[in-house]
């Protein structure tokens, strides 16, 4: 488990603040992503008092194995007053059933029932959502894109997504999607999903692992962060690809809805400030004349976004 003080604290608005005045104990968070559970015990200031991570395997379709994982990160609960636990998970999502309906790059995920096996292991209620709508109402809160009415908080790695806030309204249906199955190339590869084309084929981690062995890269140059720092003149041409791929989805999600500012979270943090600045120049470069100037900010350090924004799903009551 990994300690960790987190400095951003809740404001009253327009943060959540339903049970204000009264002792509401501790809270917990989930995310779930394909391979990957992580979890979070929160003060309700916003405060990370506890954090925990494990792991399990992809290729396989039983559930066991994210059973498992769920109980391993569940402990981070124990001998604790945990008011509720929000959960942010990747794919599609049932949030009134609790369930993860879908996650094409995760067979075992596929109809996971995660609120009744969380609350069984927490003694707690469970509130579920999708990750990308999570990660923009944790931002609000507690991020980048506190006091804003609108902006964009994006999310980079093995999985993709935008959540978007516009004009104070996170614009996803309630499980919605993450806009990783946009198609912006009508002659591109063959997506996970089936269709061919999407965002996520020229804009995730597994993109750029086969580009960089197609290019004949060392295999530890294989990540953004080790990409970014070299001086290979094919790791940077690599690199400003992948920052040009990424901005594919989020010039349409600009010119669609003038967000203006996109807070970057999971691989671009590896990526830093010169991936940060070729991801905000090539969608300035893009931006529609007569629109405000976009903006690109890295999200904290720890990247636990979606985690706060988990948590706050607790105390909205959303």
């Amino acid at each position: 488990m990994v300690h960790e003080r987190f400095p951003l604290r809740l404001v009253p608005d327009p943060a959540p603040d339903a049970t204000a005045g009264r002792d509401v104990g501790v809270l917990g968070a989930v995310e779930v992503l394909p391979g990957k559970v992580r979890a979070a015990l929160l003060a309700r200031t916003g405060v990370v008092l506890d954090r925990a991570e494990a792991f399990f395997d992809v290729r396989h379709a039983s559930s066991a194995g994210v059973d498992v994982a769920l109980e391993r990160v569940a402990a981070v609960f124990a001998g604790h007053a945990v008011v509720g636990v929000g959960v942010a998970a990747a794919g599609v999502v049932d949030p009134d059933a609790g369930r993860i309906l879908e996650v094409n790059d995760a067979p075992a995920l596929r109809g996971y029932p995660v609120a009744d096996r969380l609350a069984a292991l927490v003694r707690a209620p469970v509130r579920v959502e999708h990750r990308a709508r999570v990660q923009v109402l944790g931002d609000r809160w507690f991020g980048a894109g506190r006091g804003r009415r609108s902006f964009a908080s994006v999310a980079t790695g093995e999985v993709l997504g935008v959540g978007i806030l516009y004009d104070g309204e996170v614009l996803a249906p309630a499980g919605g999607r993450s806009g990783a199955h946009m198609t912006v190339t009508a002659s591109g590869e063959q997506c996970t999903c089936g269709r061919r084309g999407c965002w996520k084929t020229v804009a995730t981690t597994r993109w750029l692992r086969s580009r960089a062995a197609e290019r004949g890269l060392a295999p530890e140059l294989a990540s953004l962060g080790a990409l970014t720092a070299s001086r290979e003149p094919a790791a940077r041409e690599l690199v400003a690809q992948y920052a040009e791929n990424l901005v594919l989805g989020l010039a349409t999600v600009q010119q669609l809805f003038a967000c203006g500012l996109f807070v970057l979270h999971g691989e671009a943090l590896d990526g830093g400030e010169p991936f940060r600045a070729l991801v905000e120049a090539r969608l300035r470069a893009d931006a529609l004349t007569g629109t405000a100037t976009p903006t690109v900010v890295l999200g904290d350090a720890a990247d636990t976004g979606a985690l706060l924004g988990a948590a706050g799903l607790v105390l909205s009551g959303r």
